[in-house]
């Protein structure tokens, strides 16, 4: 099994949430970066741009396969993380770490309602 964080939130879809007053970091999980392989490409969203909880934003590459990203969170984003651009195998090296976009969040309701590390960690066990 893969590292699991308890100072955060999960999608099912397995991108990670971590919250710092009204700004939600996300990133993909370890359990996904393992899954996808060499990460060789991340295409993110523009900063201004407006999600809602569910919307494709952006996609992660690899060698194997490209996975659509999925924002577990509504709200504006407010930042991305340019390194990516360059060194999209930041995301392998340290999935948790190494965050994709921020979002100023809308509802916090949504974070509250996306799992836990137990219920994170049952899904990957079970996939």
């Amino acid at each position: 099994m893969a590292n699991v964080l308890d100072d955060r939130r999960y999608a099912e879809s397995h991108e990670w949430v971590k919250i710092d007053g009204d700004i939600a970091t996300i990133g993909i999980s370890d359990y996904a970066q393992h899954a996808l392989g060499d990460i060789v490409y991340v295409d993110m969203p523009e900063v201004g741009d407006e999600m809602s909880a569910g919307d494709v934003f952006g996609a992660v590459e690899s060698v194997k396969a490209a996975s659509d990203l999925i924002c577990p969170v509504s709200g504006e984003v407010v930042e991305i993380n340019e390194e990516l651009e360059d060194a999209p195998e930041k995301v392998n090296a340290d999935a948790f770490n190494t965050w994709i976009i921020k979002v100023r969040i809308s509802d916090a309701s949504e974070y509250d309602a996306l799992l836990d590390a137990a219920a994170y960690t049952e899904l990957c066990e079970n996939e």
